[in-house]
């Protein structure tokens, strides 16, 4: 129901309570009520609640976020900011929106569809590069990769140099390649001899069933608590460190209407989530029970104890003794513009500028 709906729904309840009020004051004054009495206007009174009503709602602006995927641990801090009043104290009325496929967080937020986008920094440099797309970075949610090379612990692939000759599962993105190719030739092994296998998004099951050696593009918060939580025994090792530079693995975004005309609203936004994510530092297990009471069971239904795996993992990635939450550095920036262009994963490169801005700096 949209706002303008509910503040429609309340006046009618308010007039029609007003309406039923001056009858009953008429019908009392008949009956010999004072003139104090008979000479009190209540419709004037609900007329006021309505406007009061009518500016509450009003105040707050309607701010849509698309997640990068149905709620898991990575955004309890933003239930937590939700259920506990943070936004509505920026003026902020958020609600959360699930994509319908991968590009939504980028694509809704560049045609002003949604304000607030959860979404990946390579992609973002990317969509900027090669597509102009008006949108910026606000935000690092993760100050490192949470992506990972995956695979069942009887093969004995602890790291680049063990996938020489092995069959690699991934998701068929141009990323994921140019990720094993960069690790293979920089411990001095040929990149081809290692068989690339588009899986879709079958990355555990490829792996479980034997169809493949190891997976790249599974995630060290989710899918290996998850395997280890079924009975797998697995090893993993991060995709950066062999001549991939860091990265932040996710962040938020908006478009640049926004940040040129509403700058307050993305403001607001940060300062909110970062109250969020400070008492998700505090209190894990009551910020993750906000989460789980806001998962979307019929999609994606959470495991209690994967998700406390999940969140053990993500805090300390999530903010650092170097990194605050939500913190940016043009040289992180810089080095991934760099380095993919290096790769030919864009065009031309660009400005750190013109793909992030570091908020309230």
């Amino acid at each position: 129901m949209t706002k303008r709906k509910r503040t429609t729904i309340v006046k009618k309840r308010i007039l029609a309570a007003a309406l039923a009020a001056t009858l009953s004051v008429t019908m009392l004054s008949g009956c010999g009520k004072t003139e104090s009495a008979s000479n009190t206007n209540p419709s004037e009174t609900a007329e006021e609640a309505v406007e009061e009503e009518a500016v509450e709602e009003d105040a707050l602006r309607e701010v849509n976020v698309v997640l990068d995927w149905y709620p898991n641990a990575i955004h309890a801090f933003l239930y937590t900011a939700i259920e506990r009043g943070y936004f509505k104290e920026e003026g902020l009325d958020v609600q959360i929106r699930f994509p319908s496929n991968a590009s939504d967080a980028l694509s809704l937020v560049a045609a002003g569809k949604a304000e607030i986008g959860m979404y990946y920094q390579h992609d973002v440099i990317q969509a900027i590069a090669n597509q102009k797309t008006p949108v910026k970075a606000i935000g690092a949610i993760v100050q490192s990769p949470l992506c990972v090379i995956l695979s069942l612990k009887d093969k004995n692939i602890t790291g680049p140099e063990d996938l020489a000759g092995k069959t690699i599962g991934y998701g068929g993105t141009a990323l994921s390649e140019a990720f094993i190719k960069c690790m293979i030739e920089n411990v001095g092994a040929d990149s081809s001899d290692v068989n690339m296998v588009d899986v879709g998004f079958d990355l555990m099951s490829s792996m479980t069933t034997g169809n493949v050696d190891a997976t790249i593009g599974c995630l060290v918060n989710h899918e290996v608590p998850q395997m280890e939580e079924e009975g797998f025994d697995v090893n993993y090792f991060m995709v950066n460190g062999y001549g991939i530079p860091n990265y932040y693995e996710e962040v938020f975004l908006t478009n640049n209407d926004i940040l040129e005309n509403e700058p307050e609203v993305a403001e607001g936004f940060i300062r909110a989530c970062k109250k969020g994510f400070a008492d998700f530092q505090a209190d894990p297990d009551g910020c993750l029970a906000i989460l789980m009471e806001n998962q979307n069971e019929e999609n994606f239904p959470l495991t209690q104890s994967v998700e406390e795996q999940s969140c053990a993992t993500l805090l300390p990635l999530m903010a650092t003794d170097d990194a605050a939450f939500l913190s940016m550095t043009d040289d992180c920036w810089q080095q991934n513009i760099d380095w993919m262009l290096a790769n030919g994963l864009i065009d031309q490169s660009v400005e750190v500028s013109d793909v992030m801005v570091n908020l309230g700096e």
